[in-house]
């Protein structure tokens, strides 16, 4: 998705998945497209990968701006406990954290969740 599907204008949640709540925290906006993250290439980066090849990456990352923070923070406890977020692809067993789709519903009960209008 990051390489192929994510376009200049995308909206953004921004999630703390590494953190304590787990967290939706506001929302960004895309700000460039996909293009290959050049630290899989370097062995003395954290996120080297020796088997992606600078002439068909594998790893791809989109440059992002924040446009509002959440006054409340939507945990992954409230987006379980939520009916309408039932459905919600990162809600999916087995699902990847790093990008997943988000319907319009879902944006806007999230952005209600959190303290803030739509945008």
């Amino acid at each position: 998705m990051l390489r192929d599907d994510v376009k200049i204008g995308d909206g953004v949640l921004f999630y703390h998945s590494n953190s304590d709540p787990l967290a939706i925290v506001g929302i960004c906006e895309v700000v460039k497209e996909g293009y290959p993250d050049q630290t899989a290439f370097d062995p003395q980066q954290q996120h080297y990968d020796p088997k992606s090849d600078p002439e068909s990456p594998t790893w791809f990352l989109v440059d992002i701006k924040l446009v509002k923070k959440f006054p409340t923070p939507v945990t992954r406890d409230l987006l379980k406990a939520t009916p309408e977020l039932a459905d919600m692809v990162v809600m999916q067993k087995g699902s990847r954290l790093s990008i997943t789709p988000v319907t319009a519903s879902e944006w806007n009960v999230i952005c209600k969740l959190g303290g803030v209008s739509g945008a």
